[in-house]
């Protein structure tokens, strides 16, 4: 199970901590550590969560990182949990964790809190001692993780924060990672914003705008498509798992709107906890006849079914639980293709889609605007046409994945050569994985 630095392996070491791994939802995560592992780094992988996912994306398979799973809950590996626990009474950082990790669960008095201390004493005792920095994507459960073995082992952290785990955690535990990090990024200039607010005048020059942005050679060439019949039905397809920020309710209630004369069909690629409840709505609403549930696919069908549509339509909203997207990485891919574009006013979509230009955009939650986005589009094809050709330009001009990579290497290996100069011989020794 252990991976020692000599085994081979060589580049500037690094730990990259998620909440799960691998997903086919965050394939702007494995691009970036991939891209990573070609720029040199040699990268251990720290979930937080086994995976669940039925398919992987080709990425996935390409990552040479070895994966490391700690316990998603605590009962799980009692013996793996109190060898942690124990080992970390030992250290000359634990004082610090504690208190931290003290303060912060009077104020979120959860098992949750409690999890995320168990596990870092699990990863603290058990990653490779040469790995001297650590990587954490998302601010919230994996954030907490990253800080409390940080503190325990005097090594720093930085982190990469994207959507949910900006918007749904309280303004002090922003403002004290924030704090506490090396530096952090952020995919959005809606999250960057919010997280410099968020850290004060203190703490804000931390955050930095980094667009994951889109690996074009992933993607087939848009002329390669195949040609579009003119008489028959307007193909729509989306793209997303069935959580209510994707705003699919929305979708089909505006599908049901349109006028009977229209012919279209869409296809809907996802799984998620409403998918049940989106197949009811369809049913009751007249129009599951011309509506296609796919569930999860593989990327590459997921691509063919882009390359079959005449147009591609998210309509992001912000959940009840306050969950929101970022900029949604499959608007960026359906541009790749050379499709004209339907969302929302909503987060950092129109980051990405200036009404008119790249598509059109509508009001979060009015699926009567969006029934009327939606059948202007069906009507016309030169619009759809002239949007999508515009759409793909935006995406290879203005989001490049290289360009946005090329910063981040940069400062990770800044942090990373900071942090091993740093080291002190002798610290952070002790027992490692058996």
């Amino acid at each position: 199970m252990f991976l020692p630095a000599e085994s081979g392996r060589t580049g500037r070491r690094l730990a990259v901590i998620l909440k799960g791994y691998p997903r086919l939802s965050e394939t702007f995560i494995a691009q970036e550590i991939l891209g990573l592992e070609r720029e040199g780094f040699a990268i251990d992988i720290w979930s937080l969560r086994q995976p669940t996912d039925k398919y992987l994306h080709p990425m996935h398979k390409s990552i040479a990182a070895p994966k490391f799973y700690l316990p998603e809950y605590l009962y799980h590996a009692p013996w793996r949990v109190m060898k942690g626990i124990g080992w970390a009474l030992r250290q000359p950082g634990f004082g610090a964790m504690a208190r931290v990790f003290l303060k912060d669960l009077a104020r979120d008095l959860t098992p949750n809190r409690l999890r995320r201390f168990g596990q870092a004493c699990v990863f603290a005792r058990e990653v490779d001692p040469a790995i001297r920095h650590f990587h954490v994507h998302f601010l919230h459960t994996p954030g907490s993780v990253a800080r409390y073995a940080a503190l325990l082992t005097g090594r720093e952290f930085t982190f990469s924060a994207h959507a949910k785990d900006i918007w749904t955690i309280p303004d002090w535990e922003k403002r004290e990672k924030i704090a506490a990090c090396r530096w952090g990024v952020t995919c959005t200039r809606d999250g960057w914003q919010e997280l410099r607010r968020a850290a004060g005048p203190e703490a804000a020059d931390k955050v930095h705008l980094v667009y994951h942005g889109l690996d074009l050679t992933r993607f087939p060439d848009p002329a390669a498509r195949p040609t579009r019949p003119t008489d028959g039905p307007v193909q729509i397809v989306s793209v997303g798992r069935a959580v209510e920020k994707k705003g699919f309710d929305d979708l089909l209630a505006s599908l049901a709107l349109l006028p009977a004369d229209l012919d279209w069909r869409l296809t809907l690629v996802g799984s998620g906890p409403l998918l049940p409840a989106l197949k009811k709505q369809a049913e009751a609403a007249g129009i599951a006849a011309r509506l296609t549930f796919t569930g999860a696919l593989p990327q590459d069908r997921v691509i063919g079914h882009l390359q079959a549509a005449d147009l591609f339509v998210l309509p992001s909203k912000p959940g009840a639980d306050g969950d929101r997207d970022g900029l949604p990485n499959v608007l960026m891919e359906a541009a790749s293709q050379g499709l004209p574009l339907v969302s929302t006013r909503f987060a950092a979509v129109p980051e990405f889609i200036r009404d008119g230009e790249e598509g059109l955009l509508v009001p979060p939650g009015d699926p009567a605007a969006l029934a009327g986005a939606l059948e202007r589009l069906i009507r016309d094809a030169g619009l759809r046409a002239t949007l999508g050709a515009t759409a793909r330009a935006r995406v290879a001009r203005d989001f490049s994945f290289e360009g946005g990579l090329d910063r981040l290497a940069q400062w990770l290996a800044q942090a990373v050569d900071k942090s091993v100069d740093e080291a002190v011989d002798g610290a952070d020794t002790g027992p490692r994985r058996a």
